[in-house]
């Protein structure tokens, strides 16, 4: 099934290759593998999905055709594909070239700071059930509960995207990692201190009902 799916689309497309050649200018790398790179790596979730085949092998096998089709010379492909296999932090393989660590870079960037933040709030949107609530109603922050970001959308942070800055590889990439994750941080601290004004609230005699305040006694006219 194919998902008109915002975090994934072309605007992602778009700024992960912005960035992805920004790095690559300031690393030395290829910029065109970088740059063929970044435009395909999300090729697989263009098209309709089975359900068994990650979207990144997809990408993979779509980028494959699309390259012989221009004659990309061998080992060019290989490079590019190896950039877009590479770039999945579910598929977890490791890059191997310093074009792959920039896509990659490039791709978990996107997932950070303010954009990341709105790609979260998209992304848990699109894949929430009739269960799924935003976050443990007792333990919001996941300090004790085990992880689960199907059941509840804040545990994402902690199961992947706070995770993120530490497999940056690029010194480029690390340095825009750096002011992105505090956002995130300050976010949580946010969320905290405004949970924690609701959990005082509920905690509070402020239960009952306030009562009429007594009217003050008008003078008597003469």
């Amino acid at each position: 099934m194919t998902v008109d799916d915002l975090a994934h689309g072309w605007e992602h497309v778009s700024r992960v290759y912005n960035v992805a050649l920004y790095i690559a200018e300031q690393e030395g790398a290829n910029k065109f593998v970088v740059g063929m790179a970044a435009l395909m790596h999300d090729l697989g979730r263009s098209v309709p999905q089975d359900g068994t085949t990650h979207h990144a092998d997809l990408s993979v096998k779509l980028a494959t055709e699309l390259m012989k089709t221009y004659q990309v010379p061998l080992d060019t492909q290989e490079a590019i594909l190896h950039a877009i296999i590479a770039h999945s932090f579910s598929r977890n393989i490791e890059p191997r070239t310093l074009e792959a660590c920039v896509v990659r870079d490039a791709d978990r960037l996107d997932s950070l700071g303010a954009l990341g933040l709105t790609r979260w709030a998209i992304t848990g949107t699109i894949r929430r059930n009739p269960q799924t609530r935003t976050y443990h109603p007792t333990d919001p922050f996941a300090a004790e509960h085990a992880l689960d970001d199907r059941a509840y959308l804040l545990d994402h942070f902690y199961s992947k995207l706070l995770k993120l800055s530490d497999t940056i590889t690029t010194n480029t990439g690390r340095r825009l990692s750096q002011s992105r994750t505090a956002f995130m941080h300050a976010f949580l601290r946010e969320l905290r201190d405004e949970l924690d004004i609701q959990g005082s609230s509920a905690h509070s005699s402020s239960h009952t009902l306030p009562t009429t305040p007594t009217l003050p006694t008008l003078p008597v006219l003469p």
